[in-house]
């Protein structure tokens, strides 16, 4: 085995690795929650759908998402080993088990990896499976250029053979498919939105440990700036992210 294979096959490099994949993730998780913030538009689904086709039809876009997928699975496998590891390493458990809620984020991250890969699972079946096996419903939409007024109306299979958007006399047409309309069904589901609101609790725990942990590893965690970093940690990764994903299904839900 080279040196190479050895370094990253250690505890140590396991731990870089989590840190480097955890770190993009968290990244993802930026972008991801900007643009399904179009969500929110009174407009029928259009801005969504729009943004829908562009994140799955843009070339370095797809070739990130391939990243972001080699990333949660490789994310996952070692958080299960070194998960494995340290509880062989004390099969006892802690003789005194601490109170702090930092410290039993840290103990629990198995648990919370858990249900937020649980929640990749069903996220992706509901809405990526669909959309790219072509399972979703399709829609036009009409914008009048001058009012800035835009219709809609369902589309047949029959009626949509792409995506395509073009202006004829003074008017943009779309058609695509109707991820939005997805969204907002599924969203209408009590129970799956409160597996969403679950997820996101544990996504938010889960952060706060593991951010702050990552630049330790990284050795990135200089006196000089700690204090940033508990502060991004804590209110942008595990509190605002995690609030604005669980805004939309409760948005749905009550709209």
């Amino acid at each position: 085995m080279s040196n190479f294979s050895k370094a990253f096959s250690s505890t140590l490099g396991r731990k870089l690795i989590m840190s480097l994949t955890g770190l993009f993730l968290c990244s993802f998780l930026i972008i991801h929650l900007i643009g399904n913030f179009q969500l929110f538009k009174d407009d029928a689904g259009l801005a969504f759908n729009q943004y829908a086709h562009f994140m799955t039809n843009f070339t370095p876009i797809k070739v990130v998402s391939y990243l972001l997928y080699t990333s949660i699975i490789v994310h996952t496998v070692w958080a299960i080993i070194l998960t494995r590891k340290n509880n062989a390493a004390r099969p006892q458990g802690y003789a005194i088990k601490p109170k702090d809620g930092s410290i039993w984020s840290s103990r629990n991250m198995g648990i919370l990896g858990t249900i937020i890969f649980v929640f990749i699972v069903v996220h992706m079946s509901n809405f990526w499976f669909k959309y790219h096996q072509g399972y979703t419903p399709f829609i036009e939409y009409s914008t009048d250029l001058t009012t800035g007024a835009t219709t809609s109306r369902e589309l047949s299979a029959s009626e949509f053979t792409k995506y395509v958007s073009y202006v004829d006399n003074g008017v943009e047409i779309t058609k695509s498919e109707d991820l939005y309309l997805e969204v907002s069904t599924a969203f209408k589901q009590w129970w799956l939105v409160a597996f969403y609101i679950i997820a996101m609790v544990a996504l938010a725990f889960h952060l706060i440990h593991g951010f702050q942990s990552a630049f330790q590893t990284l050795g990135w965690d200089h006196s000089k700036y700690k204090n940033l970093i508990n502060f991004l940690g804590v209110w942008v990764f595990g509190v605002l992210i995690p609030l604005g994903f669980a805004s939309m299904p409760l948005y749905f839900l009550f709209k």
